[in-house]
């Protein structure tokens, strides 16, 4: 067997936290206007207040900025100023344009503010564009979510006048500030724990007149400090709800988060209600894709992959091929089959692509096997069948008519998690934590 040179996780199908419309995925001035908790910003003065509406505009025509109040933060708060010290652009070769707010032109800092993407803000739990020389490799820590991502999540919230909110991943404190305006600084609690960047939002809401609770600490443990909470939401991926934030949040509440496992794609955005017996349910809503929570994050495979599968207890025809793997539900599928497996694509000495799935934790893998360009068979060794239990789930999914994301629903108890597809008993998954 030919060893491999390279390996690496997959990559997000639509970016590190992109949400796409309808697949169920500025400079500025004072902050006047209507809302609970307007702030002062600071700006350009009339460009950023047009820029702002002009922003709103469109995420009105792409349908996701519906409430009144909501438009009142968009055209108020200025993105720019949670864009200190500066942003990374991608460039070839897999490497990041560092472009520091201190060096850009005016004009070009104003089209890359209201861009439509996500736009990230650190490399590697510590370099910032201002720190950076030259074209950089790293690895995204932090970012500002697109405001469409950010205002559908938050019209999805349903929040209301009155409302307390308790936010996981504060990031650059921007969704943060929409709503402070909205709800008021006093009912906003948001959870970072990145230090620096927890401080750099809190210096940037500050400057927009937002005293709220900016809390450093590890945001799946919630902050039980000040709740009960009317709505939670996470601004960053978890494997599964963390049951912290279904305790902290009052019966009728909601919960909205990204979940599924840790692939940075697969995943889906689930909407809970909370009830009065301590537990949650409800449904994946539709696509979505963030970074995994820092506790969360895995280190990619690597090293001498050979070595780890050299000893397989089988090897079979496949019936389904990896390459279905690419796709968003398959992907989803796969987590919550085998929760712990990471799907490894590598290369081989000879440029051969290689693909596997590992679960390190317990000591399992499958190796797909490929005759020129067709996946033919699957080597696994260790005790769990990996691709077996993967493939089972994938061939019930297709009997079903291969449904949608939008159709799995799920129940969240002090002991479990459980995910199904109505009608289908093939199709349900039950992860149990104790």
């Amino acid at each position: 067997m030919t060893g491999p040179t390279s390996a690496s996780d997959p990559a997000p199908a639509t970016g590190p936290d992109r949400l796409p419309v309808g697949e169920p995925a500025t400079p500025g001035g004072p902050l006047a206007g209507a809302g609970a908790g307007a702030g002062a910003g600071a700006g350009d003065g009339d460009a950023g207040a047009s820029a702002r509406r002009a922003l709103a505009e469109r995420l009105e025509r792409a349908g996701v900025l519906r409430e009144p109040g909501w438009r009142a933060a968009v055209e108020s708060v200025p993105r720019e100023v949670f864009l200190e010290p500066g942003v990374f652009l991608r460039a070839s070769g897999g490497r990041w344009r560092p472009v520091p707010r201190a060096a850009a032109d005016p004009e070009v800092w104003a089209g890359i503010v209201y861009r439509e993407e996500s736009l990230t803000t650190q490399l590697d739990g510590r370099l910032t564009a201002d720190a950076a020389d030259g074209l950089v490799l790293g690895v995204p820590t932090s970012s500002s979510t697109t405001p469409l991502t950010v205002v559908s999540m938050l019209e999805e919230l349903g929040l209301e006048d009155g409302h307390t909110v308790l936010e996981i991943g504060t990031g650059t404190g921007y969704s943060s500030a929409l709503m402070c305006h909205r709800l008021g600084e006093d009912n906003v609690t948001t959870v970072e724990v990145d230090p620096d960047v927890a401080a750099r939002a809190d210096a940037a809401l500050e400057r927009c007149g937002f005293s709220t609770w900016t809390v450093n600490g590890d945001g799946l443990l919630g902050h039980p400090f000040r709740a009960p909470y009317d709505r939670t939401i996470a601004t960053c991926a978890v494997r599964r709800v963390p049951y912290a934030w279904i305790r902290q949040t009052k019966p009728g509440g909601v919960v909205l988060a990204t979940v599924g496992g840790t692939w940075g794609y697969g995943t889906g955005l689930a909407k809970v209600v909370v009830g009065g017996d301590g537990t949650a349910e409800g449904r994946i809503i539709r696509r979505s894709s963030f970074m995994q929570a820092r506790a969360q994050a895995l280190q990619p495979v690597s090293g001498d992959l050979a070595a780890r599968t050299a000893h397989a207890d089988s090897e079979r025809p496949l019936r389904v091929p990896p390459v279905l793997l690419e796709e968003w539900m398959p992907a989803f599928i796969a987590q919550l089959t085998a929760p712990g497996a990471r799907l490894t694509r590598a290369t081989a000495s000879d440029g051969t692509p290689l693909t596997y799935l590992f679960d390190p934790e317990r000591e399992s893998f499958a190796e797909f096997v490929a005759d020129g360009e067709e996946w033919t068979s699957v080597r696994q060794g260790g005790p769990v069948p990996l691709w077996d239990r993967v493939e089972r789930a994938l061939v019930a999914w297709r009997e079903a008519g291969s449904p949608g994301i939008t159709t799995v629903r799920l129940r969240v108890t002090a002991n479990a998690h459980t995910y199904w597809i109505e009608g289908h008993p093939a199709l349900r998954w039950r992860h149990e934590l104790v």
